[in-house]
C-alpha cells in the first residue's frame, strides 16, 4: 500500500470513529490529508491533534502566516490549545501548491483554506460541527478574518465558524464587519502590521472615513501589547531580528498574556473540556 494510500485509509477510519482513540493530547499530531485546492493536484495537509475528551469536543483551525512554518506553529500553539480540551487542524497552505511564502502567489485561494478544514473537521464524530473556531497569525490572522467577515466567502459556506482570532494581522484589508465573536492580538511597535491600522478596523474608521455602522457586525475585541513587536510569541534564533526591512522580537510577557487571553476567549466563544 502507498504512503497515499495509507493515509487515506487512516483518514477513512477517523472519519468514522474507528481511530478516535488513537490520539491523546500528548501524542504526535496525526498528518491528514484535507481537500485539494484549485489548480493544484495534491490536497491540502494538516497536523491533527485529539484532546483525550469523550465524546464531540470543540475545534480550533490553525493558518500559518508567511514564513509557512505549518509545523512549527502546531508545536507552539496547536499542542496548547489541545491540552485545554479541543481538537485543533493545523493547515499547510504552501505544501500543496508547491510555494513557500505569500509573495509567490495563490492569496485569494488560500482564503478558501480555513473552510477545507472547516469541512474536513465537522465530518469528524469526534468533533462538535457547531463549535470550530479559526485561529491565523500575519496574513494567515487576515484570512482568518476574512473568513468570518459578512461577504461572499462566509455567506456561501454551509458550514460557519463560530469564532475567530487572529495575531498580529493586516487590519487595512478589513472593513471589521464579524459575523462572529472575533479577538486580535498585536504589538504596539509592530512596523509591519500597525496597530493603529486594527483600531481602525474595530472603530470602524479607514482611509477613506467610516467604513461601517457602529452597529455593523459582532463587536471585535482589540488586545494590544505595549513594547510587542510583529511575531511576539515565536521565539528566533536569531532575536531580535530584521526581516524584509520589518521587525520581529519574541516577547515572554505579551506570549504569556497571549495564552491567556485566548484561552479565556476559546472557551468563552465555543467552549473548552
Amino acid at each position: 500500500m502507498t504512503n497515499l494510500a495509507k493515509t487515506a485509509a487512516f483518514v477513512a477510519a477517523l472519519l468514522s470513529g474507528s481511530a478516535a482513540g488513537c490520539l491523546a493530547a500528548e501524542s504526535p499530531p496525526v498528518v491528514v490529508e484535507i481537500e485539494s485546492p484549485l489548480a493544484s493536484p495534491h490536497p491540502l495537509q494538516g497536523y491533527l491533534r485529539q484532546p483525550g475528551n469523550a465524546g464531540s469536543s470543540p475545534a480550533v483551525v490553525l493558518l500559518h502566516s508567511c514564513n509557512g512554518n505549518w509545523a512549527r506553529l502546531d508545536e507552539r500553539w496547536a499542542r496548547r490549545i489541545a491540552s485545554w480540551g479541543f481538537v485543533t487542524l493545523t493547515v499547510d497552505s504552501f505544501g500543496p501548491r508547491g510555494i513557500k511564502s505569500c509573495g509567490d502567489g495563490a492569496a485569494n485561494d488560500r482564503v478558501m483554506d480555513a473552510y477545507r478544514a472547516l469541512n474536513f473537521l465537522v465530518r469528524a464524530p469526534f468533533v462538535d460541527p457547531a463549535r470550530v473556531a479559526v485561529l491565523g497569525f500575519a496574513q494567515g490572522g487576515q484570512m482568518a478574518l476574512m473568513s468570518v467577515e459578512h461577504g461572499a466567502i462566509e455567506q456561501t459556506s454551509s458550514n460557519k465558524f463560530r469564532a475567530a482570532i487572529a495575531f498580529y494581522p493586516p487590519c487595512h484589508w478589513s472593513r471589521g464587519d464579524m459575523t462572529v465573536p472575533t479577538l486580535i492580538l498585536i504589538g504596539e511597535r509592530d512596523d509591519l502590521n500597525p496597530a493603529a491600522a486594527c483600531r481602525d478596523m474595530v472603530d470602524g474608521r479607514d482611509d477613506m472615513g467610516i467604513s461601517r455602522r457602529p452597529n455593523e457586525g459582532v463587536p471585535i475585541k482589540l488586545i494590544v501589547y505595549p513594547g510587542a513587536y510583529h511575531a511576539f510569541d515565536a521565539p528566533n534564533p536569531k532575536n531580535p531580528a530584521d526581516l524584509a526591512g520589518h521587525h520581529h522580537e519574541f516577547n515572554q510577557s505579551a506570549t504569556d498574556q497571549s495564552i491567556t487571553a485566548l484561552h479565556e476567549f476559546l472557551d468563552a466563544t465555543i467552549g473548552g473540556k
